[in-house]
């Protein structure tokens, strides 16, 4: 019998979704002469939408800079998925060039949310990474305050940052100039007082430009977004009975392995006695044994690695795998 291989990646931002990842893996475990199981993950940022079985419906909404987007979103079995990056993501805005830093609102987060409810869905699972807004949530609860206490709503974070942080951490990221980082932050300092230290002081309530910290005010219960994703997709019995785990994504760091995909596979491959390789677009911190780690751009080059990320990928794995 073929030995098995768990294909189980984040997105390799810019190049691959994790969907596409995972199908890359899995050819190259095909070309091994492995079989594989493919497994889309996410830890609360873009590609969570994916991870939890993809949009199945779409609403017009604000986007993060007042145009009108269609953002899909999902429900079924009375459990609606909202991803803020669908509605004011910071891609959507013309990346951090052609952000407004200021101006950037989540008040489509809160009319996908909103939307959710309407049609019925009885949990709404938001995740919350990858805004271009750092406005405390302020623009989803002009939407969703009128609805609370939202008890039925589970936030999931892909960072532990408090809110207040969420300035000075991420705002240049989205654009912003060290003036207006100054500006986002006392803005934030005011929502804070508002909010209470309970909210603004949760460990990743400053998720998404503060947007988790004004979904918690509302009701919202935080949640690691790894964990929350691990737990939905069953990735622990997908462990049971596979030799290898694969997971990847586009750039290991030293915060891959605190609450992002890369880390927590890992981390359940070791309880499950499971051997485990991380593919990384670059390597920027070494991968913690008896893990293996191979970087696509010292394998082939940078120019290579991004112009043919899954071909580059498959053949990793396959000549991994079997190395």
């Amino acid at each position: 019998m073929a030995p098995v291989l768990l294909a189980a990646p984040d997105k390799l931002r810019g190049t691959l979704t994790a969907p596409e990842a995972a199908a890359a893996i899995a050819a190259g475990a095909e070309r091994a002469g492995w079989s594989s199981v493919e497994l889309t993950l996410a830890d609360g940022g873009e590609g969570t939408l994916d991870a939890l079985g993809g949009g199945n419906r779409s609403t017009t909404v604000t986007g993060p800079l007042g145009r009108p987007v269609a953002a899909e979103w999902r429900l079924a079995g009375g459990v609606a998925v909202v991803e803020a990056a669908q509605a004011c993501g910071l891609e959507l805005a013309g990346g951090a060039a052609g952000n407004d830093p200021l101006r950037a609102t989540s008040r489509g987060v809160g009319e996908l949310v909103a939307a959710a409810l309407e049609a019925g869905a009885g949990r709404v699972v938001v995740a919350v990474g990858g805004v271009a807004s750092t406005d405390g949530g302020a623009g989803a609860l002009e939407v969703l305050r009128p609805l609370a206490p939202l008890a039925a709503l589970e936030v999931a974070c892909d960072v532990e940052a408090r809110f207040v942080e969420a300035a000075t951490t991420f705002a240049p990221q989205k654009g912003a100039a060290p003036a207006q980082v100054e500006l986002l932050r006392a803005r934030l300092e005011e929502l804070a007082a508002r909010y209470g230290p309970d909210v603004a002081e949760l460990p990743g309530s400053g998720a998404a430009g503060g947007l988790a910290g004004g979904l918690a005010a509302l009701g919202g219960r935080l949640r690691p977004g790894f964990e929350l994703v691990a737990e939905a997709v069953g990735l622990d019995g997908r462990l049971a009975g596979v030799d290898l785990a694969v997971t990847a994504e586009g750039l290991v760091d030293a915060t891959s392995f605190s609450g992002k995909v890369v880390g927590g596979v890992l981390e359940r491959a070791r309880r499950a006695g499971v051997a485990a390789l991380v593919v990384a677009g670059e390597l920027a911190a070494p991968v913690p044994p008896p893990a293996r780690g191979v970087s696509l751009v010292e394998r082939y080059g940078r120019e290579r690695a991004l112009a043919e990320p899954a071909a580059c990928l498959a053949e990793t794995v396959a000549a991994t795998i079997n190395g």
